[in-house]
């Protein structure tokens, strides 16, 4: 039976520029860092990867990792502080969530959200 996920890894051409996106998201490096093939960050009980891939690796759209925050609306105010440019302000989902979309440097679409205090839990 699945439990949980415990990470993401996602696919960067560039190292120092990915780091610095998710770190000016809050993200706190555990392994790795700008020079380094594979960073890891804490995710909650999760983990995010990255690591690195040569140039001629390419890749197109493959989905969106959602991550709950416990601020939607700071988190957004800490990215625009950043000069990142999320897709649109957060707003309130029909199914239950706050949240905001954002693209890394390496188009991979990350979501940040919370669930609405009068959403049934899942």
């Amino acid at each position: 039976m699945i439990e949980s996920i415990s990470a993401i890894t996602l696919a960067t051409h560039d190292m120092p520029r990915s780091v610095r996106f998710y770190e000016a998201l809050g993200f706190k490096r555990l392994y790795g860092g700008g020079e380094a093939a594979f960073t890891s960050f804490e995710a909650g009980k999760g983990y995010l990867n990255i690591i690195a891939q040569p140039a001629e690796r390419e890749w197109r759209w493959w989905g969106r990792a959602i991550f709950y925050v416990s601020d939607v609306d700071a988190l957004y105010r800490r990215a625009l502080d950043a000069g990142l440019r999320p897709e649109a302000p957060p707003r309130d989902a029909e199914w239950g969530e706050r949240y905001f979309h954002l693209t890394d440097p390496d188009g991979h679409e990350l979501s940040f959200a919370r669930p609405l205090k009068s959403a049934i839990s899942v």
